[in-house]
């Protein structure tokens, strides 16, 4: 057998029966934390333009869109992963050369879910299939190092899951996921240098192809059955050799996942906090900063705080933001959060943000770097203008492995992110069926998914 016969093997044999209590729970978690960062985005610039798209474009109305409408499958995983996805406020998955956000592929599976009529056991274990999938990749066949984007692997990992929410047999889910992972190769670029909408649509745009993909696996279409070892293939292209062995997976990656407490690129988590709580107890305001050192890990400092994907000075739009720890630590220090409303338009060009952003300074340290991905570590050195020096240490967050965020916490951030769309009623209504997604049907979902914004919260 090729490895892409062993994948679907795996993919095509999985049953909600194989998810532990406590994968099963945390897959709930993930997928109101998806909602959660869906609704929050429904106002955002880029997913009213995608919006817009749909519309023109048409579809058959087989999907339900969050904020009522319906379109073809492949349209509602672009358009709803949109949302997840572009808050950058979603879970993450931390390997030690490759970070990836596994909810991204939510809209690609709930549009499969919901097109094959499936119960939520199967949208949850098809979920659980396109965690494990993406999560086990970034583990051995890390891409970033080779200037390519973490969707990369994401194309395989969405096109095995909707492959299980269609229900497809071993042959078909080969084809689906040979077609959608040699088609869809993304370069780093995305995440370097100055930053684009593309960054928060990179993903969306694969799930898009994924689903795409496996609808054309499912009527016949086939794909090279050696796209992993194969002449040209992804381990000779792209990442180098590496082994899976696919018959003794399970479903559990889903609880390494992380959740995020701040709206911010994964790996400033523990940072904000720690300014946050260094400003409590200290009671220090922006205007009594000289200025503030931050040493981190070289993950964080390599992709947000001015290593080698770029100068993180230079401040001008919401992508910009949320990829710039200084801007993040500027953000805190000013307004003691960070959350939406810190990216907006205004709020980024205003001059004391930008001035106590060139304050901040990040350093690499080897020490810590190689406490990463156990830990999430920094040490900070804020000087006051009056002379005195203070030092704070932080090794993890709230929403961490070691901290992680139970149902509660995360249903105030749904609550929070959502309250402007979602009435008292229907937001009740969405946490019982997320919390009751093993015995109600995914059709049941999407009707409440429809009635977001007709109800004002």
């Amino acid at each position: 057998m090729v490895i892409l016969d062993e994948l679907a093997t795996f993919v095509s044999g999985t049953r909600y029966e194989d998810l532990s209590q406590n994968a099963r729970q945390q897959l709930k978690l993930r997928v109101l934390d998806s909602l959660a960062c869906a609704m929050g985005a429904l106002e955002a610039s880029p997913v009213k333009l995608i919006r817009e798209q749909t519309q023109d474009f048409g579809g058959n109305p087989h999907c339900t869109l969050i904020g009522g409408g319906l379109t073809a499958p492949d349209r509602a995983a672009f358009y709803n992963g949109a949302l997840v996805r572009y808050l950058d406020f979603n879970d993450s998955y931390l390997a030690k050369r490759e970070t990836c956000h596994p909810s991204d592929n939510l809209g690609a599976v709930l549009a499969a879910s919901e097109y094959a009529g499936k119960s939520g056991k199967e949208f949850l274990t098809a979920l659980a299939v396109a965690y494990q999938v993406q999560c086990r990749l970034s583990d051995v066949a890390p891409v970033r190092d080779k200037g390519f984007d973490h969707t990369t692997q994401g194309a395989y990992a969405a096109a095995a899951g909707v492959s299980r929410a269609l229900g497809l047999d071993v042959a078909k889910t080969a084809n689906a996921i040979a077609i959608s992972g040699t088609s869809l190769n993304a370069l780093r670029v995305t995440r370097t240098g100055s930053l684009s909408n593309w960054k928060g649509l990179a993903y969306p745009h694969t799930a898009f192809g994924a689903v795409h993909s496996a609808f054309l696996a499912m009527r016949g279409i086939t794909g090279p059955p050696e796209v992993f070892e194969g002449n040209k293939g992804f381990m000779e292209a792209i990442s180098g050799p590496f082994q899976i062995d696919w018959s003794k997976e399970d479903l559990e990656r889903v609880t390494g996942t992380i959740l995020k407490k701040y709206n911010a690129e994964v790996h400033s988590q523990s940072a904000i906090e720690g300014i946050l709580e260094m400003k409590a107890r200290y009671g220090f305001r922006a205007e009594d900063i000289q200025s503030v050192e931050l040493d981190t890990f070289n993950v964080a400092f390599n992709i947000i705080g001015g290593g080698e994907e770029g100068a993180k000075t230079i401040v001008r739009t919401k992508e910009e933001a949320d990829h710039s720890l200084p801007y993040i630590l500027a953000a805190a220090i000013l307004d003691g959060a960070v959350m939406p409303e810190q990216y907006r338009s205004e709020r980024i060009v205003k001059d004391d943000v930008q001035n106590l952003l060139k304050r901040i300074l990040i350093r690499s340290r080897a020490e810590l770097s190689d406490r990463f991905p156990r830990e999430m570590p920094c040490v900070f050195k804020v000087t006051l203008k009056n002379g005195e020096i203070l030092e704070y240490e932080k090794k993890d967050y709230e929403g961490f492995y070691t901290r992680p965020l139970q149902w509660e916490g995360v249903a105030r951030k749904f609550e929070f992110l959502s309250r402007p769309y979602v009435g008292s009623e229907l937001s009740k209504s969405i946490l019982q069926a997320v919390n009751d997604l093993e015995n109600i049907t995914v059709s049941k979902l999407a009707e409440l998914l429809a009635r977001v914004g007709t109800e004002k919260g």
